[in-house]
């Protein structure tokens, strides 16, 4: 089994990364630890350093409970949403695991949704942790 966790470094991404750690271990599964970024000139490079930095501490944390883990960092030129759907479909994962944040409905339109696009779009089930 793969399972992919969409993870920020936030609470709730935190949460979904020992959910995650769980069903793994539940199921004998391989963690994906994916950060999305768009890129391009106007992305500081701390951002991806910060980026770079949340990955290896996420994967500290699996390892060390011995889960097989792999992260990434992608930019692709995508949103963070349209990225994990088509890594979801490149490796084929079974579940996703996605941190989701109470926003009014005015600030999801404005801004998007990354869990909401995931949930609409993910070619597997995906559990939403808050």
């Amino acid at each position: 089994m793969k399972i992919m966790v969409g993870y920020d470094s936030s609470n709730v991404s935190k949460a979904a990364l020992e959910l995650a750690k769980k069903h793994a271990k539940a199921f004998d599964a391989e963690v994906y630890v994916i950060t999305s970024m768009v890129g391009g000139r106007e992305v500081a490079r701390e951002e991806f350093s910060r980026a770079e930095s949340d990955l290896e501490y996420a994967e500290t944390l699996l390892k060390e409970d011995n889960v097989s883990c792999e992260t990434r960092l992608l930019v692709r030129g995508m949103s963070p949403g349209e990225d994990m759907v088509e890594f979801a479909k490149e490796k084929e994962i079974d579940e996703i695991i996605v941190g989701v944040r109470k926003r009014s409905k005015v600030g999801k339109f404005l801004l998007g949704s990354t869990a909401q696009y995931l949930i609409i779009k993910a070619p597997c089930p995906v559990v939403a942790v808050k």
